[in-house]
């Protein structure tokens, strides 16, 4: 019995009151206390009030004469049979019953496919003057506008409606079938506020993205909106050399969608792959290697020309290494781990408090073919060998760089090296930059300081011009007043040029005092903050 049909009945005994019929009137008090009691959650907020007054109602109708009964009930139809009460109550009891109208035919068993309709959804998105974060291209084959990729971070991957593979028919409200992808791409990123799209989803929507947890350490300078191979020069990332990078899809084998470690930007953009850059820089070096030999095999044949005797030339080597990314990992050092080697490069001299932190640091002992003096000791100022001993140590690689003073030979061994790092002791080293190709390994895990001098500025024109070309430079120099700055630039230049990529830190030496103190600063915080290395040193 439902909940209408029990007021009514409670209704029938408000117009005829009878004392025998008083069993018959608590049956339907219990009844409908039941029917509240179970279903009171599922009616609307609107009820609550009027169902605890009925609750309260029901009880105390049990202590009255049946004769008083009717009183009790008017008051209690008053409040339940209302207009509104009423068109809820019955509408429950509807739901409840499942009638529901109207009732469609079934499908047909012989329904073909191919007479369904597109299913369409309309996506409406808000963003500021950010960009879209999707691009788009034209089927080959069907010649519709597709959805190429998904940025992620962008409005429409945070939407989550818009998917790869998605047909686009429309861009608020005007059809874009006849336009060109550049000319759509344009409109979507000129649109401000809300955006509304019309789609036909892909038949297989692809799986949302996971994060990824690759990171790589970009050794080239790249600018997108200089590159006209990119697909989307809105979309692409920029990022210097030595910038921490974030892959967070590789879906696509030529453009890497990634964000730059620190950055507030959480939207994603994209960057070459690792195989297209490299392909890319074949593509260059060889072009500039045979507008080389085109040139010098025209000078030659002046000179043949003019009687001059040919000059023979070694084979030059087309091979290169291509600096195109390192991956990386952040790196804690724990309790039971060795300390970093520290490396200084660069524009050592002249630091006078440089002593002092090599006494903190722990320094290693030269090696050195010089008779020892009087006053010295044996492992305390330097290691003294004898001369075999020290071209031994030559021939068998021991030495990281060595040289010769007064006749006398030093060195730095490897072993002198491993000795303070065994004793838990930070080893601080300046070397020269070539030395960095020995200590670039997991073992010593160095942590390079280029120690940069600064250099003036010059107000009027730039004379100097480096034009870098990813591993490859062209220095177009021309006459300079001052010398001096010119060979400190240049020298700088060349160096960032070599090894820039094995660099964790630039130190610009203002002035000896300053340096000492940051570099003091740079190895307190080298043992306890994570620093981001190679991840062949975690993993070996």
């Amino acid at each position: 019995m439902t909940f209408y049909r029990l007021l009514i009945r409670l209704v029938h005994f408000h117009h005829v009151p009878r004392a025998s019929d008083s069993s018959s009137l608590f049956f339907y008090f219990h009844s409908l206390s039941t029917y509240l009691r179970l279903h009171a959650n599922s009616l609307y907020l609107s009820l609550s009030l009027s169902l605890s007054l009925s609750h309260s109602l029901l009880y105390t109708c049990t202590f009255f004469h049946p004769q008083h009964y009717w009183v009790i009930l008017s008051t209690f139809v008053v409040i339940i049979l209302s207009m509104t009460h009423q068109a809820v109550l019955i509408v429950h009891d509807t739901v409840a019953q499942k009638n529901f109208e109207p009732v469609l035919p079934p499908l047909p068993d012989d329904l073909d496919d191919e007479l369904e309709e597109e299913s369409v959804k309309i996506v409406r998105l808000v963003k500021n003057k950010e960009p879209l974060g999707a691009t788009i291209r034209r089927d080959e084959v069907t010649g519709a506008v597709v959805v190429a990729r998904i940025m992620r971070g962008g409005a429409a991957d945070r939407s989550g409606l818009v998917h790869v593979g998605d047909e686009l028919r429309e861009v608020n409200g005007n059809l874009i079938i006849h336009k060109r992808p550049e000319e759509i791409s344009q409109v979507l990123s000129q649109s401000q506020g809300s955006i509304t799209l019309k789609i036909i989803p892909a038949i297989k929507e692809e799986d949302r993205f996971k994060e990824s947890k690759v990171y790589l350490r970009a050794l080239f300078d790249y600018t997108p909106f200089e590159d006209k191979a990119t697909p989307c020069q809105e979309a692409g990332l920029p990022f210097t050399c030595g910038d921490i990078l974030q892959v967070v899809s590789q879906d696509d084998p030529t453009w890497w969608q990634a964000k730059r470690v620190g950055d507030s930007n959480l939207r994603a953009g994209l960057i070459p792959s690792r195989q297209f850059q490299e392909r890319y820089t074949t593509k260059i070096m060889s072009t500039m290697l045979k507008s080389l030999r085109s040139v010098r095999s025209f000078r030659l044949s002046r000179k043949d020309h003019q009687g001059s005797t040919k000059e023979s030339h070694p084979a030059e080597s087309t091979e290169s290494e291509f600096l195109i990314y390192e991956e990386v990992t952040l790196y804690q050092m724990r309790p039971q781990d060795k300390p970093r080697l520290v490396v200084l490069i660069g524009k050592i001299q002249g630091m006078s408090g440089l002593s002092k932190l090599y006494n903190l640091c722990n320094h290693f002992l030269t090696d050195t073919t010089r008779p020892r003096k009087s006053h010295e000791k044996e492992g305390v100022e330097y290691n003294f060998i004898s001369k075999q001993a020290f071209e031994a140590d030559i021939q068998s690689n021991k030495f990281i760089e060595y040289g010769e003073y007064k006749n006398n030979q030093y060195g730095t061994s490897l072993e002198s090296i491993r000795s303070v790092l065994a004793r838990n002791k930070v080893c601080l080293v300046d070397v020269q930059p070539e030395a960095l190709k020995i200590l670039h390994t997991a073992e010593f895990k160095p942590y390079v300081i280029f120690v940069k001098p600064r250099i003036p500025e010059i107000r009027r024109q730039r004379i100097n011009k480096i034009i870098f070309f990813f591993s490859v430079s062209l220095s177009l120099s021309f006459c300079e007043k001052d010398e001096d700055l010119q060979d400190m630039r240049q020298s700088a230049e060349q160096m960032d040029q070599q090894y820039g990529h094995l660099v964790d830190r630039v130190l610009v030496k203002e002035d000896s005092a300053s340096a000492c103190v940051e570099l003091r600063n740079i190895l307190e915080r080298l043992e306890r903050e994570p620093q981001w290395v190679p991840v062949s040193w975690v993993r070996s």
